[in-house]
């Protein structure tokens, strides 16, 4: 303890020795200020030279930072490529609307200190060309232009117009621009928006489809049909291009100074698609589908007409169908997000009915087992453990093979498939079934054939036990009129890109499947459908005066969660039409399921009749001013 006592009193006694006086002491602290506050000055100045001479602070580039407030980089979108008919009418196109707004802020200048504020002296100018291209009230213009503050007492200097003051077309934006031009007016912007136009409301629309933003939440989000169907979303790809990216300077809130944007990349645009759709077919076939669909009040129902030497679908339609452009109709239920994404054309596979009684007689012609001077007794017949019966099953009595396909006796066609064995399937493989088209259209189905039992592909002869899509049905009758050679259906006519580039889709032959002879001998006795007083089941329904018409109708039962519907309305009707005989133009097809029969409106026949003998009368009428695409 003394040792430390010691320690202390000399460590002491060091200090009291070099004490100073207070006046002292504070003139050495100030003299320690001075120079420590010198020093400090120094290095701050010296880093401040180096920050400015080598513009970095620590690794991050002023000038980068500064970029990042004074420059900005946006994307260019490329214009979406316009779906044509056949004949160069537009069927969806862009087009980009637009918003006005006004900046108020006196602080928003440009280049050059140039002021591109709206000026308080043209308020009433303003107000009066708004009104003019517009219809915007003044009243409410004047109200907007009129400095005001937000809750938190901040000015608010970027104000819009109200619901007249959007969706603007792009001559509404050019007569306002030109109008405030020639009035030296600043102030006044537009903020742009993709849409996409569909100029004719509900117009084929499963097939053209539609296009939508692909973010929802982003107010310009670039349009995109892969959440779509139909065309838009098949050739997305082709119609949707390759977006640009600019540079440009901005001012302290953000915004785009004009004259200062610098392209570093252009944008692309989209391939402009033109379908085989003729517009004048088209609108005829949905107006007459709408009105059938009224009486009828069917589940369900599809149409196409066909070119029938190039495979071209001049127009097709189904109900339910929807307005692309509004969504209405596209919803299971308004306003919920559940949309009906069923294509019926490439889609819902369904049996055929007696309408795949045409493709059993030109197997049977086709391969040589078809009894020509045979008759057999209609009504009904015993195969293994089932018994087959004819619509009418107390039968028309003794027929022949050609009356049994104008009588439509499913009873005939099991004779015939039970004489070809198993060449019945080949010729159902070499037609195409069970197999999809390839179309490109989103979900195509392929169908189905049920072979897993005598009965069941003794059945598929009168088109139960089959399932088939009508896109299917169409190229298997193209068989039938192009003397044997079967053409894939086609839709798309040519792809052209913004330098005038044409890819042309030709015509493809996707087999040969029966002989020339089978071909005309099959239409042939198609016309007693409509002819033949006695056995047609189509006679005086699906005659054209003036034209001789092929013709098979159908009605098939149908099949729901593993039972067969027994009700009154529990068929799909359908009818194909081949005209003319001799010739073949047109193929027509239309099928109808579970339409309300009240017999205020005529048979379910009668009713497809409209659709089909219309849509062919009026084909013929406007066959001259149809480019054929040959």
């Amino acid at each position: 303890m003394k040792k430390i006592k010691e320690f202390f009193r000399k460590i002491n006694k060091k200090i009291q020795e070099k004490s100073l006086t207070p006046a002292g002491n504070r003139k050495k602290v100030g003299v320690i200020l001075f120079y420590a506050s010198i020093a400090v000055f120094v290095l701050i100045s010296l880093r401040f030279v180096y920050i400015i001479t080598v513009g970095k602070v620590g690794s991050q580039s002023l000038d980068s930072e500064r970029q990042k407030i004074y420059q900005g980089s946006s994307v260019i979108k490329a214009k979406r490529g316009t779906i044509f008919d056949r004949n160069g009418l537009p069927l969806a196109e862009d087009a980009t609307s637009y918003s006005l707004y006004a900046e108020l802020d006196k602080n928003y200048k440009g280049i050059n200190n140039v002021e591109l504020f709206v000026h308080d002296k043209d308020h009433d100018k303003i107000a009066d060309i708004l009104n003019k291209y517009t219809g915007i009230e003044k009243k409410l213009v004047l109200e907007q232009l009129t400095p005001k503050k937000n809750k938190d007492g901040k000015l608010i200097t970027n104000v819009e117009f109200g619901s007249k003051g959007k969706n603007l077309s792009l001559e509404t934006r050019n007569n306002i621009e030109e109008a405030l031009k020639k009035e030296d007016i600043t102030g006044i912007y537009f903020k742009e928006h993709p849409d996409r136009l569909y100029p004719n409301g509900k117009f084929a629309s499963y097939f053209i489809g539609y296009a939508q933003p692909e973010d929802t939440d982003k107010e310009n989000s670039k349009l995109s049909g892969k959440n779509g169907l139909g065309i838009e979303n098949a050739y997305d790809n082709v119609l949707k291009g390759e977006d640009g990216f600019k540079y440009y300077q901005k001012d302290s809130k953000g915004n785009e100074l004009p004259g200062t944007e610098v392209i570093d990349k252009k944008s692309k645009d989209g391939q402009d698609i033109y379908t085989t759709l003729d517009t004048n077919l088209q609108t005829r076939l949905e107006d007459v589908m709408d009105s059938v669909n009224e009486k009828a009040k069917p589940e369900d129902m599809t149409a196409i007409l066909m070119d029938a030497k190039t495979g071209d679908i001049l127009a097709a339609s189904q109900r339910p169908t929807f307005d692309p452009q509004t969504k209405e109709g596209l919803y299971k239920e308004k306003g919920k997000p559940d949309p009906v994404w069923e294509n019926l054309l490439v889609q819902r596979p369904f049996e055929p009915g007696s309408t795949m009684k045409v493709f059993t007689v030109a197997a049977a012609i086709d391969s040589g087992k078809f009894p020509y001077n045979e008759t057999f007794s209609s009504g009904r017949t015993q195969l293994y453990d089932a018994t087959i019966s004819d619509w009418v099953p107390a039968g028309k009595g003794q027929l022949t093979y050609r009356q049994a396909l104008a009588w439509s006796s499913n009873v005939g066609m099991v004779n015939l498939e039970q004489k070809m064995g198993s060449i019945w399937p080949e010729y159902l493989e070499r037609f195409g079934f069970g197999h999809s088209t390839d179309s490109g259209l989103p979900l195509e189905a392929t169908g189905s054939i049920s072979d897993k039992n005598p009965v069941d592909m003794a059945m598929t002869a009168f088109g139960q036990a089959i399932s088939v899509t009508n896109m299917q049905m169409m190229q298997a009758y193209t068989a039938i009129t192009n003397e044997g050679k079967m053409l894939k259906p086609r839709y798309i006519k040519k792809i052209v890109d913004k330098d005038g580039k044409e890819k042309e889709i030709k015509t493809e032959v996707v087999g040969e499947p029966i002989k020339a002879a089978t071909a005309k001998t099959v239409l042939e006795y198609m016309q007693d459908t409509v002819n033949d007083e006695i056995y047609g089941t189509g006679y005086g329904i699906y005659n054209i005066d003036g034209v001789n018409v092929s013709a098979k109708t159908g009605t098939a039962q149908i099949f729901e969660n593993g039972q067969l519907l027994t009700g009154a309305n529990d068929y799909i009707y359908s009818v194909v039409q081949i005209a003319p005989t001799e010739n073949p133009e047109y193929i027509m097809y239309v099928t109808m399921k579970k339409p309300v029969i009240t017999g205020e409106f005529g048979s379910p026949s009668e009713l497809i009749s409209e659709i089909s003998n219309g849509m062919l009368k009026h084909a013929f009428k406007v066959d001259t001013t149809t480019d054929k695409g040959e």
